[in-house]
């Protein structure tokens, strides 16, 4: 059956360029593709019991995390995910991404986190804010972020990097100790979008 509509996101939007380095501005991080040597810096970054309880998972051992980062690689080139690290020279500070890329419509689903030791220092909506600027000048029409309603530092992040709230999705998420409540927020890129 024929679309009336040509995808928002032409196959090879992605996968016929390299993944970009991106500077976040106003810091000395960048959001850079990951590394097969990120692999340790992963697994630790994981034992932080935050990034475990808002992320619903954990990485038990570096081959775990190794495995992890070859399929973030390989979702580029598949065009199913863009994942990004956030570093500061060779430190990793956090990670922020684009998951369930949806071509057809435009649209991504954004993630993020920072370890530890890189909380309070603005990183997470700058590194935002650029992933945003990225994806919106190659073409994606909506951005959706969802946080637990729990955590209310996701939430400052969301609104600082200019992501509205939307609605609450109830029951839209399963962690360790249950469903969870999520807020979606929603940003539309002014440049593709006509609301008819």
């Amino acid at each position: 059956m024929p679309h009336l509509a040509p995808p928002a996101l032409p196959p090879g939007t992605l996968a016929r360029h390299p993944q970009p380095v991106l500077p976040v501005a106003g810091t000395e991080a960048v959001l850079r593709p990951w590394e097969e040597g990120d692999a340790e810096a992963v697994r630790e970054a994981y034992d932080d019991p935050a990034i475990q309880y808002w992320s619903a998972r954990r990485a038990d051992s570096t081959a775990e995390a190794a495995e992890w980062i070859s399929g973030w690689r390989a979702a580029w080139r598949a065009e199913a995910r863009a994942e990004w690290a956030l570093t500061q020279g060779r430190t990793l500070l956090g990670r922020c991404s684009l998951n369930r890329i949806e071509a057809d419509d435009g649209e991504g689903e954004v993630a993020y986190w920072v370890t530890p030791a890189a909380r309070g220092r603005g990183l997470a909506p700058a590194a935002l804010r650029a992933l945003t600027a990225w994806a919106f000048a190659t073409g994606f029409a909506r951005l959706v972020l969802q946080h637990s309603t729990g955590n209310t530092a996701s939430c400052r992040v969301a609104t600082k990097a200019g992501y509205p709230l939307e609605a609450t999705r109830h029951a839209a998420a399963r962690h360790a100790d249950g469903w969870h409540d999520m807020h979606a927020h929603v940003l539309i890129n002014p440049r593709t979008a006509r609301v008819r």
